[in-house]
């Protein structure tokens, strides 16, 4: 299924986006955790776990890569938002304090007709 297949909004195309990353990292062997998780910080869109490491995903979709690729659009103001927002999530699992974390990002366009998926780990650090 193609996130821009027939969507009524940028937001079922979001949606759509994260499902089909959520299923791209699963059959990778990740394992789902949490979906949109939220906090004063910002939004995180999947967080997942790769054996004992915490995994905070952000999807981007494009319609079109004229202007860059989703993952080109993380900026250094994003990254802070992403972080803060992972740090608060392990902050409410006192329990997991040891856990590793890192920030990955799937950034998805359509380029000449061609779906293009692409998985960046460890994109950037805390």
């Amino acid at each position: 299924m193609s996130p821009c297949a027939t969507p009524s909004n940028s937001r079922e195309i979001g949606q759509r986006a994260e499902n089909l990353a959520r299923d791209y990292l699963v059959a990778r062997g990740l394992e789902l955790v949490a979906t949109n998780y939220r906090c004063r910080h910002g939004e995180i869109d999947l967080v997942m776990r790769d054996e004992e490491t915490f995994v905070f995903v952000e999807v981007r979709f494009r319609r079109r890569s004229d202007y860059g690729s989703g993952a080109e659009s993380i900026d250094g103001r994003k990254q802070a938002k992403l972080i803060a927002t992972g740090q608060h999530y392990l902050k409410e699992r006192a329990a997991l304090p040891d856990n590793p974390c890192r920030f990955d990002i799937v950034s998805m366009s359509i380029d000449h007709g061609h779906h293009k998926l692409e998985w960046i780990q460890n994109a950037f650090e805390a």
